[in-house]
């Protein structure tokens, strides 16, 4: 007699990216949710975490890498991104994060933003901006608003902050976004399309600071204040309309502010990669002998 008992279906192990450290922020720091939210992008994205690469540098975020159970480096302070470039250079398959805090992004590791946005390295910038210096215990930072009192500003801070926003957009970025760590569903989505979009792509984390920056009623101002961009409010192809957004403060705008298709950096080595084999290859003796 035929066996006619069915094998109930294999089912895939559920990938995990978060690993059994206990993250040590202070309670309510809006890093928790920034955790969260990439952790669930990841593992809706169905990434595997050996394939997967988290480069920060020092501060309050970059301990991130810590918690997560895929490849991770926690570097120095302002060089998360070169080094997160070598390593995508290196290993172009792998899906590479950059958690950074304000002042590790704007202040000592600004320089190294433009080029990575000229470039349009396939990097996924996240900037947990909690518009302080966290870890050194409440310095102003480059996004600290006018007139805050900070360790360093007894009298308010008196040069005028960063619009990371505004900054990305005139540098030309091709995917430049806002969230918000009091909406961790909505950051989760967000993170994931940034990391599925080809080149580098930039999402400011509005993240609040209960312990140096204002309480936790910082969450609700600013829950009050969330507007979600939609493409029947917001064309994210309009750079023009972009960059007003970045400078209305009557909301808080949340979503992709602009989003523009463009060649990635490593497609445009391939390409001249092409390009050098189809021309006549030069012996190297007459290379040298141009410069003799």
């Amino acid at each position: 007699m035929a066996d006619t008992t069915t094998t109930p279906a294999t089912e895939e192990p559920k990938i995990s990216f978060r690993n059994g450290n206990k993250p040590v922020w202070c309670p309510g720091c809006g890093d928790h949710s920034v955790l969260g939210a990439l952790v669930g992008a990841l593992e809706r994205l169905k990434l595997k975490p050996e394939m997967t690469a988290v480069i920060s540098g020092i501060g309050c975020s970059s301990r991130l890498p810590g918690y997560l159970s895929c490849y991770g480096f926690n570097s120095i302070h302002g060089r998360a991104i070169p080094i997160a470039t070598g390593v995508k250079l290196s290993r172009p398959e792998l899906t590479v994060v950059v958690p950074i805090g304000d002042g590790d992004c704007f202040a000592i590791g600004g320089g190294h933003v433009a080029h990575a946005v000229r470039r349009n390295i396939d990097l996924t910038l996240i900037v947990m901006d909690n518009e302080i210096y966290g870890l050194t215990k409440g310095q102003a930072s480059p996004t600290t608003p006018l007139g805050t009192k900070t360790k360093t500003t007894a009298y308010g801070a008196y040069e005028k902050p960063f619009n990371p926003l505004e900054v990305m957009l005139a540098y030309g970025c091709s995917y430049v976004a806002q969230g918000f760590a009091g909406d961790i569903k909505y950051l989760t989505g967000l993170f994931a399309d940034a990391i599925q979009h080809p080149g580098l792509s930039f999402i400011d984390v509005v993240s609040p600071c209960p312990t140096y920056r204002g309480g936790m009623e910082q969450y609700k101002t600013l829950r009050a204040m969330q507007h979600i961009l939609t493409p029947e409010n917001h064309n994210e192809h309009d750079w023009d309309a972009a960059h007003k957004l970045t400078r209305d403060k009557s909301q808080m705008h949340i979503g992709v502010f602009y989003r523009e298709p463009r060649e990635s950096y490593l497609e445009t080595q391939e390409h001249l990669r092409e390009k050098a084999h189809k021309l006549k290859a030069q012996a190297v003796e007459d290379i040298a002998n141009v410069y003799r």
